[in-house]
């Protein structure tokens, strides 16, 4: 891993791109594991900065489609816009446009690299994901 971050400042390869929001514990975990691991990552507070569309559409083909996968659905602006009823029949475009507009409703936290797209924090699965890339 040491030499995964030594690549990021050489310029050789891009630290992954991580959206948080600080009051969220999930993202607080997140970034300790993340420490803990010596990953290099740019954090970005996505309420202020939330991903752009091209990012969100890369997440939207990694989770294969599934819109829901990228909402934070227990927030509430999710359950204000009633969106568990809309979502089923909102186009990606619209959904995609809606997520870039208002970080609240983006699951956190977002992460993005070369070769690696996660939304929420599963250590296994950021183990397994986030080690391929780093090696």
């Amino acid at each position: 891993m040491a030499i995964y971050r030594e690549r990021c400042k050489l310029g050789e390869v891009k630290p992954i791109k991580l959206y948080t929001y600080s009051k969220c514990s999930t993202c607080r975990k997140a970034v300790k594991w993340l420490e803990a691991q010596v990953v290099a990552y740019e954090e970005h507070p996505i309420r202020e900065t939330p991903p752009k569309p091209s990012e969100l559409k890369t997440m939207l083909k990694a989770y294969h489609g599934e819109l829901k996968k990228l909402f934070n659905t227990s927030g509430g602006d999710y359950r204000e816009q009633k969106l568990g009823l809309k979502l089923p029949t909102m186009s990606d475009q619209d959904a995609i446009a809606l997520l870039a507009e208002n970080g609240n409703l983006v699951k956190r936290p977002f992460v993005l690299g070369e070769g690696v797209a996660l939304v929420g924090f599963s250590e296994a699965i950021w183990q397994n994901k986030i080690h391929r890339i780093t090696r």
